[in-house]
């Protein structure tokens, strides 16, 4: 991977520690043209286990039917298994989802810290020591190297990625033929730490993964949350729903 896959524009990403944002996601109907272009809210947080890897999943929902905020596992599991649904499904910030709340007759979004009281029955994700297939250390002298998996529901679009993603994703060339199954690269070098990604097609229209390697130069892997919450962030927004992050190695 060349030198200009090295982002100078995620080193502040990597580095950061704050508590991450939710994820909002905004729910359109069903019918035709001429409709309202949302008629519900979807707020959502993964539970992560100490080496980053996602343990569980909160969802919870406000529709113009129930009209208050309810948590559901559920919802969370179907936007993922139907097709239908997903298709129906947007990402959006938070400022989009605050605008599209008060249109909706919901007044105003609730805080962050008020949302996440809103998760009670989380949706538990498969969790499983990763498998070493070597020693403890880091392939290039470092101190430890890893391999994560972001695994996204859905089909990649394109257009939306190489409008809203480019400092994070460099496309292939022939990424636009279904056959492709290395879309585009990334990666990211700060002063102790190496990290490299690929945006993959697992299934046509089915699912896409981010494969993320990552030589930790030290014992501090403070800078994997970030990242990895920077490059599902980036991929949600162009189409596909993030639906577990896996540690392979």
């Amino acid at each position: 991977m060349a030198g200009d896959s090295h982002r100078a524009g995620l080193s502040a990403t990597a580095g950061a520690s704050a508590q991450p944002a939710l994820d909002y996601y905004l729910i359109t109907p069903e019918t035709g043209p001429g409709a309202f272009p949302a008629e519900g809210l979807v707020v959502e947080e993964f539970v992560f286990a100490g080496d980053h890897r996602t343990i569980g999943l909160n969802t919870a929902r406000w529709s113009t039917d129930d009209r208050a905020w309810q948590s559901s596992a559920a919802f969370g599991r179907a936007m993922r298994e139907d097709p239908r649904l997903r298709a129906r499904v947007a990402a959006a910030g938070r400022t989009d989802a605050e605008a599209v709340c008060h249109r909706l007759g919901g007044g105003e979004l609730p805080g962050e810290a008020t949302l996440r009281e809103c998760f009670r029955d989380t949706l538990a994700l498969p969790d499983s020591a990763p498998l070493r297939l070597g020693p403890e250390g880091g392939s290039r002298g470092g101190h430890d190297s890893r391999v994560y998996r972001v695994l996204f529901a859905g089909d990649l679009r394109l257009p939306g990625l190489a409008r809203l993603a480019p400092e994070v994703i460099t496309l292939a060339e022939d990424a636009d033929d279904p056959r492709t199954r290395i879309a585009g690269t990334g990666g990211l070098r700060t002063a102790r730490d190496v990290f490299t990604w690929e945006l993959r097609r697992i299934g046509p229209g089915v699912a896409c993964c981010v494969d993320l390697t990552a030589h930790l130069g030290t014992t501090c892997d403070d800078a994997l949350r970030p990242l990895l919450r920077s490059l599902t962030t980036a991929i949600r927004h162009a189409g596909p729903i993030p639906v577990t992050i896996e540690r392979f190695s």
